[in-house]
């Protein structure tokens, strides 16, 4: 009887030790997979314009990469590129994604890489919030509310007046 009690006990304690394959993610695993996002903005659009570009700053815990998102401001959202080819600059989708190195904060600004809201269905203006969800490979969704403001003008940071 000492035998069955014995058995019994150690098939409790390995069954609290190993949970079901189908447990969601801890939250110690979830935040290891997570990326963060500060500063979300986007232009104030022209009347008429169908897109707008966004920008926000993500560092991911872990090696990412952001492959697009959704907001209802817009039929889509793209992650864009800028570059110079032949002297031209040239704005173009990534369609791999943007990678994000773990733990380096990547920078989306004017110029450079950029989010794309395409086919608004109003324009951007100014002191309005506009929400968009990020969508990554690994890491789960990230909803940010970026602010419409017009960007920083190089050279006129009066701040230390």
């Amino acid at each position: 009887m000492k035998t069955h009690l014995s058995l019994a006990a150690v098939a409790l304690i390995l069954a609290a030790c190993n949970p079901p394959a189908d447990k969601p993610a801890s939250a110690a695993e979830a935040t290891a997979a997570a990326v963060t996002a500060a500063d979300a903005w986007c232009r104030p659009s022209p009347n008429g314009a169908k897109a707008g570009g966004c920008y926000v700053t993500l560092t991911a815990a872990t090696d990412d990469r952001l492959t697009g998102g959704a907001s209802p401001r817009a039929a889509e959202l793209q992650v864009h590129e800028m570059k110079t080819e032949n002297g031209m600059m040239k704005m173009a989708e990534l369609t791999n994604g943007l990678p994000l190195p773990a733990g380096q904060a990547v920078g989306l600004a004017p110029g450079g890489n950029h989010l794309m809201l395409i086919g608004l269905t109003a324009p951007l203006v100014a002191g309005e919030t506009v929400p968009i969800t990020l969508k990554f490979v690994s890491a789960p969704e990230v909803m940010v509310q970026a602010t419409v403001r017009q960007p920083a003008m190089a050279g006129m940071d009066h701040g230390a007046h």
